[in-house]
């Protein structure tokens, strides 16, 4: 599986160490998409190279971070395509991939620790999409995202 991984100033130690932990996982090809140090940079622009780069083909799946997680889940889900989670444990991380199919995992990078951190992208990594109701709900999301039209009534 190959990971994309980004963040803007607020999250780049915790980016760091869990570049180094996804190294020691069997199976894992990490890709880098920065940043790299602390001085100050826009969010967005984090955002949104690894949702092209995602898009694109270039991963499997990519881990966004920020300060809060916050900014960068907003600007990852203006990309149709990009289903973005915000998640503060295990429970969040795991249910963002069995009920949302969630293709990008955010974590704020001064509310979430390094342990915490390594546990959630476990979870997340190694739980699958359940399908069943949560497909078509998913499927919902895909149609508005080729027709701009959202809040459709649903019968459910």
């Amino acid at each position: 599986m190959r990971i994309l991984l980004a963040c803007d100033h607020g999250a780049w130690e915790l980016k760091n160490h869990l570049r180094q932990w996804l190294k020691r996982q069997t199976g894992v090809e990490v890709v880098d998409l920065g940043v790299d140090g602390p001085e100050s940079v826009d969010y967005p622009d984090c955002a949104a190279k690894l949702c092209r780069a995602l898009l694109a083909g270039e991963g499997d799946r990519g881990v966004l971070m920020c300060g809060t997680g916050l900014g960068v889940s907003i600007a990852a889900n203006r990309f149709p395509g990009i289903r973005a989670a915000l998640c503060h444990d295990e429970t969040t991380a795991r249910l963002s991939r069995q009920h949302n199919d969630a293709n990008v995992l955010v974590m704020g990078g001064r509310t979430t620790g390094p342990l915490v951190a390594e546990r959630m992208l476990a979870v997340w990594l190694e739980t699958p999409f359940e399908g069943g109701r949560h497909a078509r709900r998913i499927a919902l999301l895909e149609r508005w995202d080729e027709s701009a039209e959202v809040g459709g009534a649903s019968s459910d």
